[in-house]
């Protein structure tokens, strides 16, 4: 079959590298059969999309149609700048949660100062997108270990499904109010529950769940959202005079595409946001992450990404100042699209239209869909996510890491809604703990194997040769472990006095900065003094270059280093002949 290579002959060709650079959707290929996989793969998407974008708008206070501008240009916007041909962008969950968390301390839901500052809080996130991106900074998301984003994402999870039961019930709580505390407050109003309301949740959820189990390839959101819009109209459950407790509604949603809006830049507002846009920004990146990884695995495609934030903020941007809100790397929707057989960057281009079709044509049609049922919605969709034998099994690799994911996990929940405090706790609780463990790398005492190798002699039983005893380092010797080198060389020093000569095995040490290289010429200062030799076995080249470079290898003497311990051992046994 042909295919449409846009770097082929004619004017693409002439394309300079760096243009195509700027622009990389200009590198897409596709063959006409492509472009109808993505057009199904599109639809597919979009059938999942349009109720999820408002369900998730509600999670973060806000108008339903933002959730839907939300879903319309930051798609396609995601997939023209991006480096992934399936990554869809959008309103997703935990994002929509933190935007919340960031935006209640500062306004009302739903009201036009909140509004006002979801459109700030997106441009933001956006430009430090832009900024992570440029700069070649993702590097940066490695501080965040998997231990403390799994344990953040399942409390997460737990709050995001807790906040949805009450509209379950059609009761309204206080937003932004301690997690437990509105849980308790829950159980005690659950008499005031409208029954209405929770039926059609209730119904909503097993419906779910069904079609999900028995019908995985139907659109189940939306057939939800369909089923419980016509039997709130046809029944008049939402107007007060046909029914007692009428149920919550979205009510209307204007028509017509996303229009660009102004933004107020407020830059004391922007110093208290900045640091829920960061905690928005390293969530959005590491779920990204997972998902474009997990998926190019499978379609053997390349990723930057570098260029994937690149794309993530011009799409963040866009939202913000088209009326929608801070957007992200979709995982449930990207898999979708890649099981729906999408091929290109362009199945997020058509999912992009056909939100914009349901705009102009279609959003009057669902006036009377129940809030409930976006809560259904949206309790079905997180809990999947909860892998709690995926976060106990940390505790099986790693005692520490299970430490770290369990205090994550429950600093999350106790700080809520601050969940941004939750996964500081854990991210500094590892950076404490890999410093801990820096602070003291393995350390072995080798002796010689009957088959002529040294080895540790704890584990074969080996005598130490009491005359050139050798300690194995294996680490980075750097500022934080120093002490700890110089404690093992003179401990050395006190159980083996008759020992003139101390071979250092320098095969586990990959690297050495100026604290390192300080203690190395002291400790060999003080050991002449006291008549003994510090020998240096195996060093690599990167740290002899450093010894080069600070004359400390002259100082030394280029005698006292060896490529193996036998040649060491040889030329002391010469020595003393």
């Amino acid at each position: 079959m042909r295919r449409l290579d846009l770097n082929g002959v004619g004017f693409f060709n002439t394309i300079p590298r760096m243009l195509k650079k700027i622009f990389p959707f200009l590198g897409w290929r596709f063959s006409k059969g492509d472009v109808r996989a993505d057009l199904i793969a599109g639809l597919t998407v979009t059938l999942v999309l349009i109720p999820q974008s408002m369900a998730y708008a509600q999670l973060a206070g806000l108008p339903v149609v933002m959730g839907l501008y939300a879903a319309c240009v930051p798609v396609m916007i995601g997939a023209l700048w991006g480096s992934s041909h399936h990554l869809q962008t959008g309103p997703v969950a935990m994002t929509s949660l933190l935007v919340g968390v960031v935006l209640l301390p500062l306004a009302v839901p739903e009201t036009a100062t909140y509004i006002a500052l979801a459109g700030l809080l997106t441009v933001l996130i956006g430009c430090i997108r832009l900024f992570v991106g440029i700069t070649r900074l993702t590097v940066l998301a490695n501080f965040l270990s998997k231990p403390v984003v799994d344990g953040f994402v399942h409390a997460g999870v737990l709050v995001i499904a807790s906040s949805q039961v009450s509209k379950l019930f059609g009761l309204e709580m206080e937003r932004g109010g301690w997690y437990l505390r509105n849980l308790w407050e829950l159980l005690c109003r659950l008499d005031e529950s409208n029954l209405t309301a929770a039926a059609l949740g209730g119904a909503s959820i097993v419906l779910l769940v069904v079609l999900k189990r028995f019908f995985p390839k139907l659109p189940a959101a939306l057939l939800v959202v369909a089923v419980a819009t016509l039997t709130v109209f046809l029944l008049g459950l939402h107007d007060s005079e046909r029914v007692a407790a009428p149920v919550a509604i979205v009510g209307h949603i204007p028509t017509g595409l996303p229009r660009p809006v102004s933004i107020q830049i407020d830059w004391g507002m922007i110093l208290k946001m900045l640091p829920g846009a960061l905690v928005i920004t390293f969530i959005g990146f590491m779920e990204m992450c997972g998902v474009t990884k997990a998926v190019a695995a499978q379609s053997r495609q390349k990723i930057d990404l570098n260029q994937e934030m690149i794309g993530q903020g011009l799409a963040a941007l866009s939202s913000g100042l088209t009326g929608g809100y801070t957007v992200s790397g979709s995982l449930s929707r990207t898999a979708l699209n890649y099981a729906s057989g999408a091929k290109s960057g362009l199945s997020a281009l058509f999912t992009g239209l056909f939100v914009a079709v349901f705009l102009m044509f279609l959003a009057g049609t669902i006036y009377c869909l129940p809030k409930a049922t976006l809560g259904a919605i949206i309790i079905v969709a997180v809990v999947k996510l909860l892998k709690f034998k995926r976060l106990f099994g940390y505790w099986k690799v790693s005692r520490l890491e299970g430490i770290t994911a369990g205090v994550t996990f429950l600093g999350t929940l106790l700080f809520a809604p601050q969940l941004q405090n939750g996964i500081l706790l854990g991210a500094a609780l590892s950076i404490v703990i890999f410093l801990f463990q820096a602070m003291k790398p393995h350390v072995s005492l080798l002796g010689r194997h009957e088959d002529g190798s040294y080895r540790t002699h704890t584990l074969y039983d080996l005598e130490i040769d009491p005359q050139m005893p050798v300690i194995r380092f294996d680490g980075r010797l750097f500022f934080a472990d120093t002490s700890y080198f110089e404690n093992i060389v003179l401990d050395t020093c006190g159980n083996y006095p008759d020992a003139d000569f101390i071979a250092i095995d320098c095969q586990g040490i990959n690297g050495i900065d100026a604290s390192g290289e300080a203690v190395l010429r002291e400790m060999v200062e003080k050991l002449r003094g006291n008549k003994t030799e510090l020998l240096f076995v195996g060093m690599k080249r990167p740290v002899r270059d450093v010894l080069h470079r600070s004359g400390l290898y002259d100082e030394i003497g280029g005698k006292n280093f060896f490529h193996r311990l036998d040649d060491a051992r040889n030329w002391v046994v010469g020595k003393d002949a």
